[in-house]
């Protein structure tokens, strides 16, 4: 083999090298960390003080979760990952998906099933089973900024905070 061959040879496996662990660090960071990282976030109320309404309560919250954010910052990546981890089915219809300054995702008639999760984007799509689009036009969430789901009676459900 000529040194010409070997150097493109070598710049061949530079190439792909890059671009497999570029995959695998974002297949890991979408999946397995985004799932490893606690979905709720609570505080323990000082004594005497009331217990906020909108307090997670094990007995009778819905096992559901935010289970991950990625693409925070920027429009054409950022999704929400919503998981259901429970029995039976979950309608998600009038849920709402809010940040911290206020912007809503409401959403529209779905139904999620055991381990069934729909992932909502920030951007304008057209909506499918396990795709929602927000419509926004700009970025919608940033890092160290909590997402919280409420269900259709305003309940607070799940809290996740934006790596």
């Amino acid at each position: 083999m000529n040194r010409r061959n070997l150097v493109y040879y070598l710049l061949l496996n530079v190439f792909v090298s890059a671009t497999v662990t570029v995959g695998i660090l974002f297949w890991y960071d979408r999946n397995y960390r985004a799932m490893n990282q606690p979905s709720v976030q609570q505080s323990a109320p000082a004594s005497g003080d009331a217990v906020p309404e909108s307090t997670l309560n094990p007995r009778t919250d819905i096992a559901v979760k935010i289970s991950s954010v990625v693409g925070a910052g920027t429009l054409g990546s950022e999704i929400v990952v919503v998981k259901f981890e429970g029995e039976g089915q979950l309608d998600l219809a009038s849920w709402q998906l809010k940040d911290e300054d206020g912007n809503t995702f409401k959403f529209p008639k779905l139904t999620l099933y055991p381990n069934g999760a729909v992932q909502v984007h920030t951007i304008t799509g057209t909506d499918t089973v396990i795709d929602l689009y927000w419509g926004i036009g700009e970025a919608v969430w940033s890092s160290g900024e909590n997402a919280r789901l409420f269900d259709a009676q305003g309940n607070l459900r799940a809290v996740y905070r934006v790596p």
